[in-house]
């Protein structure tokens, strides 16, 4: 659930003080991004690999981008200290309002920025994943954007649940695995681990590129290549990784199971993990030379 305090184009506000106008066109069309921080000691874990994303995208998908990051991660600190965030989420929410014919007469700026917290959300390992295929377009040229329109993702998600699954497994339009709803997929076989490339129209996630980063350092091949189900199933172990859950086993694939789950593998690389984000806390903290 969301925190008592938003941060609401440059101002802190109650959450019922916060106020979206129906003018606001690309809240209704769903043109805006957004991206998912993970709140660690009291810190946004992974700023400036979110906030590359978010440039990235913004161009991508032609939304004004007239931010300063540093600005962004003063005002984001600051909302983090007024919710009282020790450990839990963030989300960066920017919307493109100056666009198309539904406008409304204010006088709203051409992007809001929206800032917000939230406490970790409860999760079960290993989790268990159904199939769903055709659910990702790569040949879209949005394909890994992170943007508001996340009805697909959330559809996904809920007929996974109502099917008795934690999450959804989507495949693209050639029957490649792609990634969760919100989770980038891994797998451990032949000495090796692998994940989808980012022409599988999975998203880039930040957990995903600190992974391809570190596994050597832990003693690991790691690679990005197509990968089917029937690789999925052949392999020792399977994970995903997003920025709230981290590292996380998976223990079935619609009735394939993995009774290892979580794996030595898994757990190593959440160990791993787990050690950089404390050096990364260790790192932007230091004082700069000389004060």
């Amino acid at each position: 659930m969301i925190h008592r305090y938003v941060h609401h184009n440059g101002v802190i506000l109650a959450v019922e003080q916060a106020r979206l106008s129906p003018g606001q066109a690309g809240l209704l069309s769903g043109w805006g991004l957004f991206t998912t921080l993970r709140v660690y000691h009291g810190l946004p874990f992974a700023f400036e690999r979110h906030w590359q994303r978010l440039e990235k995208d913004a161009g991508r998908t032609r939304v004004p981008f007239p931010f300063d990051p540093a600005e962004v991660r003063a005002s984001l600190l600051e909302l983090i200290g007024h919710n009282e965030v020790g450990e839990g989420t963030a989300r960066i929410y920017i919307i493109y309002n100056k666009v198309g014919f539904w406008q409304g007469p204010e006088n709203l700026p051409q992007v809001d920025l929206l800032l917000c917290t939230a406490g970790l959300p409860s999760y079960r390992e290993p989790v268990r994943l159904c199939v769903t295929p055709h659910a990702r377009d790569a040949s879209s040229p949005l394909a890994g954007v992170k943007v508001t329109s996340w009805l697909p993702n959330v559809w996904h998600l809920q007929g996974a649940q109502q099917r008795g699954f934690d999450e959804a497994l989507l495949l693209n339009e050639r029957g490649e695995v792609a990634e969760c709803t919100s989770a980038n997929v891994f797998c451990f076989r032949e000495r090796r681990i692998l994940t989808p490339p980012l022409s599988s129209g999975c998203l880039q996630g930040v957990t995903r590129g600190v992974l391809l980063e570190i596994a050597p350092q832990a003693g690991y091949a790691i690679a990005e290549q197509p990968l089917h189900p029937e690789d999925l199933y052949a392999a020792s172990e399977v994970f995903i990784t997003s920025t709230n859950r981290s590292v996380i086993a998976v223990g079935e694939i619609e009735g394939h199971t993995f009774s290892l789950a979580p794996g030595p593998v898994t757990q190593q690389l959440e160990a791993v993990f787990a050690r950089y984000m404390d050096d990364y806390v260790v790192r932007v903290s230091a004082p700069l030379p000389g004060r």
